[in-house]
Parts: C-alpha cells; structure tokens; sequence
C-alpha cells in the first residue's frame, strides 16, 4: 500500500464469485465508502454474472443455468439480508421427484439422504429397485458389511455405497442424484469433498442406512440440482421445507442487485477483456501489475475468481505446481433444453418438480433404440416456481451432459432437441409439438471433485498464500453450487481487504 492512498484491487472474474469478493472488499452489509479500496472488476464476458444468465423463450425470460439455491445453505440468504433483499426470496412451491427405473416412472423414496436409502422398509414401498437389488440393500440391515479397516481421509462415493448397499442402488439413485449435482460419476467423486457425513458414516462398523439416519435428518432435492450451478455437493443435506428458494424473477436478480450495488459504490467493470498475464512492478513500487490485451492495470491486491484452468496459467510463472494441481481439475459440459408445451398437451407425473433418469438408460424403441439416454433430468420450472406460472402453458426443462458423455459437443441444436424429444416422449408419453424450444451450452461448466480433491485444494491455497497479495475463490475449490461460490468469494474478499488495511 501506497502511504495513505486507497488500496487498489483488481478482481479477475465478474461470477457469482468475483462479484461477492467485491461486495465484500467495499465494506459488505457495511459500505466502507472512501475508506473502500479501489475496485475494478475484470472479465472477458460481455456480462457479469458468469453461469447465471438469462434465456429468452416464447416471449419470457428465464434463468439459463441455477434456477434457485438450497434453502439450507446460509450465504445467499446471508447476501440478500445484506442487499435489503431477504424479504423477496420465494420459496419452491412443491416438492419431491420421479426417477425413471426399470422402464417406469417411480416415486423417489422420501427419506432418501442425496440419493442414499436411509430405510429399507421405504426402499422396499418405492418399488425403484429389483428383487435382487432390495436383497442386497437388505444385508445392509441384517449384516453390515464393514467399509474399511480404520479411518480412511477419502474414498469414491460409489465405492463406498456399492460396499454397503449394492452396486443398483448407486446405479439408480445414488449416481442420478449426487453424480448429476456436477454432471459428474460416483466411481470417481471424492466423499471427503462432496458428501463428508458419507464418509463418515461409512466407515462405522454397522449399517450405513442406520449411521446416515441418525447423522442428520434426511432430505429429497429432486432433478433440480442437475442445472449447472444449481446443486451444492459439499455440505449437508438439503432442508425438508423449504428446500429451494430463488429471487422474484429468478436467479438472475442476484448478480443484477449485485451490479447495481457495486456500481454505486464505485466499483469499475471491464468486460470483453482477457487476462493475458501477472507480473509484479518494480523500483519503487513493486506492485501487482494485471495485464489485459489492451490494458495494464496496477493492482495492491488480486482476487482470481476464475475457473481451474484460466486460473493456473495465471499462475504458472508464480507458482508451478500450483498450475499443475489446478489443471489436474477437470470440467463437464452441460446443456438446458426447455421446452414451452400448451396446457393440455403432455402428461406430467401428478406430483414432483421432476424426474430424474439414470446414466446408461437405454432407449427402449424408435430410431436410437439401444442407445443410452441423453436426458439425465427433467424440472417442471412453472410447478416448481410461483413467478414462471403463466396461464395456459407449461415449462419443462431437460439437463444433459456428464463428464464421461460428450454425444452432445459433436450434435447441432436441432439435433440435441430432435433427441431429447423421442427421449421426453419415453419418459413422459406421447405429447404434441411444444409452441418452443431452446439450448442453452454451458461448456466446460462443472469442476469434478475427485478423491483426494481436498489435498489439492490446500496444496493450491497455501501455494497462493505464500505469493502475497493474491487471494482465490470460486466452483473449483470448496463447493459448485451458488451459495459456496458467494461464501467462497466473501471469504477472499474479507481476507484481502484485512491483509491490505494492516499492510504497513
């Protein structure tokens, strides 16, 4: 810091992230006014707002990507009390969801804990799993099977499961659930990072459905979780009542207040520009200096609110390994069709806010007959939100997309659309053609937390502590869902500005 001047920090990323790392540089629910640093928000979108957008369709706007945020979660909630906004959040309307097993569509079991049974006698009602897969899951009850010997830091979700319930229940529940909050697999995603009372109770000796029972009470998302940015792996499970809320208009009234609020604090916004480089200044004033194809612009202090890979080519002539642990982070692509239907022309389940379809669903008939579902999940956007309600029609959106599944980067939109129809018909019975359809891409959307995820992170944070005067934050590290990226991006706000207001 320069004698008394105000700090200036630069925030590399105008997301969900960036954006609440900057309300919290310039003083949070208290303004800091002239006090505040001096904050320019970089990006190279044209927008801020980063995977929370806006689509147009049939004359109305809705959110492109999350559609409403875990009522559980305390940061969004947090955020809108700070904004003035807490009084306008609106609960989802209903609740509860279908997956589509054995050929039909069955009533999720409702004490399920993220996709995992927490009662065999409910499994058994549900009529989701076969025969043998209820005998499997019922050794669960009568001999435990142990998972470990000792404490374990990490283990993939699906082996864990698989040991203790059977390999059905992870391929019908547990993979649609938790596999499709980040477009991710179960066989490869870390416990310890996405779902830490699992590993927990997995390693007792006993049942796993009693262990996980007596944790904490158990809940039912429903396919919301699938739209990108949506779902909240890494923490507990969701709230019974409500357990989503959103804003008036949707999700996309979050990064608009937020803008608006920034603005007026006196927080600069660059867009359309990339990041090329980071260097430090030199002489006399030896600060950050964050270039730009067009621009170089001084900084006291950066906060890097980019995904993984963006990220460590920032960091790659600081901090090598650094680099190499944040590409080891891979992402999923996504895709949201949703479709506009006239009242009366299709079928939905009588109760629910979805379906959820499990990886590897054949298709049982018509021209992609044996392929494997494109579809992993359908929201009823209208059933599910009071403010998408219009008279005489109804909103149905299908999620696509899995990290091991990349049919759709080689198919154009007409073809994504032509398949997901035949799929929806499957799922849901004939129907009439909708009055409109649209694609939305979300490519490279999803960070995948994989086992041993955590030592990653902490090898990448404690290299970026060591730089000084560089904070990080955002989906790659501790949580994808909206309410860990706002935590996540206060929380790198709050320390820099501390690390700046005591700098001598």
């Amino acid at each position: 810091m320069r004698g008394s001047a105000r700090p200036e920090v630069v925030v590399i990323g105008a997301g969900i992230s960036g954006l609440a790392a900057a309300f919290e540089l310039t003083g949070g629910a208290t303004p800091l006014g002239h006090a505040a640093p001096i904050v320019t928000i970089i990006d190279a979108a044209e927008r801020a707002g980063g995977k929370i957008g806006t689509t147009s369709i049939d004359g109305r706007t809705l959110d492109a990507a999350a559609d409403g945020v875990l009522a559980r979660r305390p940061e969004v909630l947090a955020l809108a009390a700070d904004l003035g906004a807490a009084d306008t959040l609106e609960p989802i309307a209903t609740s509860g969801a279908s997956v589509f097993a054995r050929g039909k569509l069955r009533p999720l079991p409702d004490d399920l804990m993220l996709g995992i049974p927490t009662s065999w006698s409910t499994l058994r009602t549900s009529g989701v799993l076969s025969t043998r897969g209820l005998l499997r899951a019922l050794g669960d009850v009568i001999a435990p099977r142990p998972a470990s010997r000792g404490h374990l830091q990490d283990r993939t979700i699906g082996g864990l499961v698989e040991t203790k319930l059977g390999p059905e229940v992870v391929a019908t529940l547990v993979d649609p659930m938790i596999g499709g909050i980040s477009a991710g697999r179960v066989s490869e995603m870390s416990a310890a990072a996405v779902f830490p009372p699992l590993l927990e109770a997995a390693q007792e000796r006993g049942s796993l459905m009693a262990a996980l029972r007596a944790s904490t009470a158990p809940a039912n998302p429903g396919p919301a979780a699938h739209d990108p940015a949506d779902g909240e792996p890494s923490e507990e499970p969701l709230a019974p009542s409500p357990s989503f809320v959103s804003f008036p208009h949707g999700m996309h009234d979050l990064p608009a207040l937020l803008v608006t609020v920034l603005e007026a604090r006196g927080v600069r916004f660059a867009f359309n520009s990339e990041i090329t480089g980071l260097r430090r200044g030199g002489g006399t004033d030896p600060r950050w200096l964050v270039d730009a194809a067009t621009t170089t612009t001084p900084a006291d202090g950066v906060v890097i609110a980019a995904p993984a890979r963006p990220t460590a080519r920032i960091l790659r002539p600081w901090d090598a390994e650094a680099a190499a642990l944040l590409e080891q982070i891979d992402y999923a692509s996504v895709s949201v069709v949703t479709f506009v239907f006239d009242e009366g022309t299709v079928t939905l389940p009588a109760t629910g806010t979805g379906v959820l379809v499990p990886p590897g669903t054949p298709i049982p008939a018509g021209p992609n007959q044996g392929d494997r579902f494109l579809t992993t999940a359908l929201t009823f956007l209208d059933r599910k939100w009071p403010h998408l309600t219009a008279a005489g029609t109804l909103l149905v959106r299908a999620s696509i997309g899995r990290i091991d599944d990349d049919r759709m980067a080689e198919m154009s939109d007409s073809e994504i659309i032509e398949a997901v129809t035949e799929e929806l018909a499957i799922v849901l019975g004939p129907f009439e053609a909708p009055r409109a359809v649209s694609v939305v891409r979300w490519t490279d959307a999803l960070p995948q937390y994989r086992v041993n995820h955590l030592m990653r992170v902490a090898g990448i944070e404690a290299a970026v502590e060591r730089l000084g005067g560089i904070e990080i934050c955002g989906a790659a590290y501790r949580g994808i869902g909206i309410p860990a990226c706002v935590g996540s991006g206060r929380a790198a706000g709050a320390r820099l500005l501390a690390e700046l207001t005591t700098a001598p």
